[in-house]
């Protein structure tokens, strides 16, 4: 007895293979007890969710062909032909390119077929064609034919399923095909363009993309539409016609119906009022023969498996010794399972991360590589098998485009705890681009600047990246790169070699250089960037600069600043050469200083870091105005007028919804109203009556898009007297009323 209880690896291997056993007995005396009439009642159930979860297949289907018409809809083609009556084929090319791009992701639609009303002409993913040809030569159907669709698209109609049919479909070759295909008309109740869509459905591939594995053997489906038209059916010879009768239909989303053999159950579809129908068995037919059976096997399974449990205890141990030698449990005896699973936990932790190791040097070898192939002092050849090595995507497509992405901080003190890495930034930015286009890979570089790779496998994916890239950046700073501002430059479209790179490289990073410096966009296209342009710096705005600095005439150096940082930016003056005209400016005042700056180190730090990083020309004339107030600051200190753009604004931002009069304001600021006027206008650039309805107006829209008060309401919270002059208002300068423009939003 005592040699037995020194072995507990045997007792413990025993004890677990009983604790098997007893479950499998307790589970299937359970069954036995309930007989196989419960467990229908259980596969009822199963097949009832799993009916559930094909009905929800089929309304995703049925949302995405919604999703797609509506989307054909949106194309900017309205009408395909010119003034004169003759079709615009470059239309026609576009349209066809984008209906591929479309469908290319849904493997059910075997096609999408754009035609517009008195048009012979018929658009689709392939090519275009005749329609009469389309729909007499190769699609060919005997109810089906172009005729019949030229009369069904003049009349009104909801959107129509039609159920699956054979077609006679003619090849390139002129070789003829049989294909069962069904049929999707868009709705022309409420046109939503000039366009009629359909789509032609694959019944194989669709009956593919639809989860049915779940339903139980023998059980079917059949779907009608909300006409109750037949519009698909698993069960060909299911005949429903004294079912459907006996169906009282509520405006439940689903009930049942129970017959001699078989339980109809009905769900309504909440997306668009289809109706499911499943037949299932009724009951199991055999139950008694079936109990028997398995009471013997249950018999049969716990006899054996407690033999079976004697021999794999005295053979599984000195295994499972040598498995807790492995893992580093030592040889004491005892608590073999416990030793087992605190190795594998072990095992485990140090897998992850090891893991984790590998996965960040297989992101620096590959962005060490990639920043090897920018650098222009390398050997790309050499190169070359490293970056098919790593970096095999870059290889998939035909062509690339570097993007240089530049990410800075636009708050004067950023919070520690808000600021994001660069490797958090570096998969922002690449899981935002890769919603867009899949092959790409995103780099840090420097000086926050990373460098997107975009494979490109066809020429107008590039100036479709540059439209994505204009809508990319505003989403990204108002959501997940919130207080970063976010440039980026698009070199222009190379061959997929190494040897491309660092032209590419050098594309982007000169861009930034010679970009225009009042350039408004935040994507800056190389292709289209000014190669040449004019400097307005005169000498003797210059020495006036100077004069003005010694005199301590401040104000007039302003003035000066900003007409020469004006003119430039009407010349179109390149970003590097802005810069360097501003660092220009910034010396010559504080040479005439001289000694008298006790924080002039400190102020030619924080100004050149300013320009270094500015995206645009008001940073940089920003940096200028703020040296020149803190140079003015050192020389005398001047009382804080109430009379300036910073106070004037924030005033109006807080005070618009009061009458804000302009002798009001003017009585604010100390000033009288037709000076106060005069000021304003020269400053702001507009009147104020002009400044303060748009800022009115702005937190109008707000109110109006994000709730639900009155246009009364709105107007009187905006400052407005009354509803008929914020009405006025609204439509002067936005061209529509309040509640049109609610309504848009809405929609």
């Amino acid at each position: 007895m005592k040699r037995l209880f020194t072995h507990v690896g045997i007792l413990q291997i025993f004890s677990a293979l009983l604790l098997v056993i007893a479950t499998m007995f307790v589970s299937n005396y359970y069954v036995y007890q309930n007989s196989i009439s419960s467990i229908y009642e259980k596969v009822a159930k199963n097949n009832a969710l799993g009916v559930q979860s094909t009905v929800q297949s089929f309304d995703n289907t049925f949302q995405t062909m919604a999703r797609l018409i509506n989307s054909i809809h949106g194309l900017p083609y309205n009408t395909l032909t010119e003034d004169d009556g003759r079709i615009d084929m470059e239309r026609v090319y576009a349209m066809q390119d984008q209906l591929a791009g479309m469908i290319s992701s849904i493997d059910y639609i075997e096609e999408a077929i754009v035609f517009y009303d008195g048009l012979d002409l018929a658009v689709t993913s392939k090519g275009t064609s005749n329609f009469d040809y389309l729909f007499n030569k190769k699609y060919r159907h005997p109810m089906y034919n172009a005729s019949y669709w030229r009369t069904y698209s003049s009349n009104k109609h909801a959107f129509k399923m039609f159920p699956a049919s054979e077609y006679r479909m003619t090849t390139q070759t002129g070789d003829t095909t049989r294909m069962n295909l069904m049929v999707a008309v868009d709705s022309n109740k409420i046109r939503l363009s000039n366009k009629n869509v359909i789509l032609l459905i694959n019944e194989a591939a669709y009956l593919k993309a639809i989860n049915m594995k779940f339903m139980i053997p023998g059980a079917s489906l059949i779907v009608l539409d909300e006409d109750r038209n037949l519009i698909m059916s698993t069960d060909p010879q299911l005949d429903l016609v004294e079912v459907l009768n006996d169906v009282y239909f509520k405006k439940d989303a689903s009930g049942s119906v129970t017959t001699e053999n078989y339980e109809y159950h009905f769900y309504k579809s909440d997306f668009n009022g289809y109706l499911y129908i499943d037949k299932a068995p009724y009951q199991f037919q055999n139950i008694d023969s079936v109990a028997k059976a398995n009471q013997n096997i249950m018999l049969i399974t716990i006899v054996s498996a407690l033999i079976l449990s004697v021999f794999l205890s005295i053979y599984l141990h000195r295994p499972v010794k040598k498995i807790i030698r492995q893992l580093g449990g030592g040889t004491r005896r005892g608590n073999d399972f416990r030793k087992i699973l605190s190795g594998i936990v072990k095992l485990q932790t140090e897998n992850e991360t090891y893991r984790n190791e590998q996965k960040f040097a297989d992101s620096e070898v590959r962005r060490g590589i990639f920043l090897q192939a920018v650098d222009p002092f390398m050997n790309a050849e050499a190169l070359d098998d490293p970056m098919h090595r790593y970096f095999a995507e870059f290889f998939r497509s035909k062509q690339f485009v570097l993007v240089l992405l530049h990410v800075m901080s636009v708050a004067e003190e950023t919070d520690s705890e808000k600021v994001l890495s660069t490797d958090t930034l570096t998969d922002h930015l690449q899981a935002g681009l890769r919603l867009e286009l899949p092959n790409v890979n995103v780099f840090y570089d420097k000086d926050m600047h990373f460098i997107a790779v975009v494979g490109i496998d066809r020429g107008p994916e590039r100036d479709m990246l540059l439209k994505r890239l204009k809508v990319l950046l505003p989403q990204w700073e108002r959501g997940e790169l919130a207080g970063y501002s976010v440039k980026a430059n698009v070199s222009k479209l190379y061959a997929s070699e190494t040897v491309n790179c660092k032209s590419a490289y050098r594309d982007v990073s000169s861009g930034l250089m010679l970009r225009g410096v009042d350039e408004s966009s935040g994507v800056l296209d190389t292709v289209n960037i000014m190669q040449e342009g004019k400097r307005y710096f005169p000498l003797e705005k210059v020495a006036k600069l100077s004069n003005h600095v010694i005199k301590g005439n401040w104000k007039g150096c302003g003035e000066i600043i900003a007409e020469l940082i004006k003119r430039n930016a009407d010349l179109g003056v390149r970003h590097h050469e802005f810069s360097q005209m501003a660092k220009s400016l910034f010396y010559q005042m504080i040479r005439q200083v001289g000694e008298s700056g006790k924080e002039l180190p400190e102020l030619e730090t924080a100004f050149m870091r300013k320009v270094d990083a500015a995206h645009d020309r008001q940073a940089i004339e920003k940096a200028l105005l703020d040296v020149v107030d803190r140079l003015a600051a050192q020389s005398r200190p001047e009382p804080v007028s109430k009379l300036n753009p910073a106070f004037i604004s924030q005033y109006i931002e807080l005070h618009y919804m009061e009458n804000l009069y302009l002798d009001q304001i003017a009585e604010v600021t100390g000033t009288s109203s037709k000076y106060f006027s005069n000021y304003f206008k020269k400053t702001f650039g507009v009147n104020y009556v002009e400044y303060l309805n748009k800022v009115r107006l702005t937190y109008a829209r707000e109110l109006l898009k994000e709730t639900s008060l009155t246009v009364a309401e709105i107007g009187e919270r905006t400052g407005y007297l009354n509803a008929s002059t914020f009405t006025t208002t609204f439509k002067k300068y936005y061209g529509i009323s309040p509640s049109e423009y609610r309504k848009q939003e809405a929609n």
